[in-house]
């Protein structure tokens, strides 16, 4: 008699059984690691923008809400067709600006969409303090 190669019915569920237990661990682990990395990117425009906001009140002796003053640019984000909104998919920067007081300040505000929401709001400021300090 011939000897029969090949997996067995039993086998094959087994293995399906494994790969649907290790989906069900790194699926959501995955979908994490995707919203730091969007919210990585969300706090490196408003380092990125703080950074032109401090050359900007050196040459102007103000800061600006106008990221199109400060020519602020960023790969994957609008920043330009609301000058006080910097966008993508899942974040809006806004600035909030107050050159009367002394020092001058500003603070930006990222607030999530989308999938992102569950996140919560990030903020920046000109002291440097960042809010939640758990999520940066």
């Amino acid at each position: 008699m011939k000897k029969q190669t090949g997996f067995t019915l039993i086998e094959l569920m087994i293995v399906v059984a494994i790969v649907g237990i290790l989906a069900g661990i790194a699926y959501p682990s995955y979908l994490n690691q995707v919203r730091k990395a969007r919210r990585s990117e969300a706090q490196q425009v408003m380092l990125g923008a703080s950074s032109r906001e401090e050359q900007f009140i050196l040459d102007r002796r103000e800061y600006t809400d106008d990221f199109t003053a400060m020519n602020y640019k960023s790969d994957g984000w609008d920043c330009t067709t609301t000058a006080t909104k910097c966008t993508n998919k899942f974040y809006e920067i806004t600035i909030a600006v107050d050159n009367t007081a002394t020092p001058p300040t500003y603070a930006f505000t990222a607030t999530p969409s989308g999938d992102q929401a569950s996140d919560g709001n990030l903020g920046y400021d000109s002291t440097g303090a960042k809010t939640p300090a758990d999520k940066w």
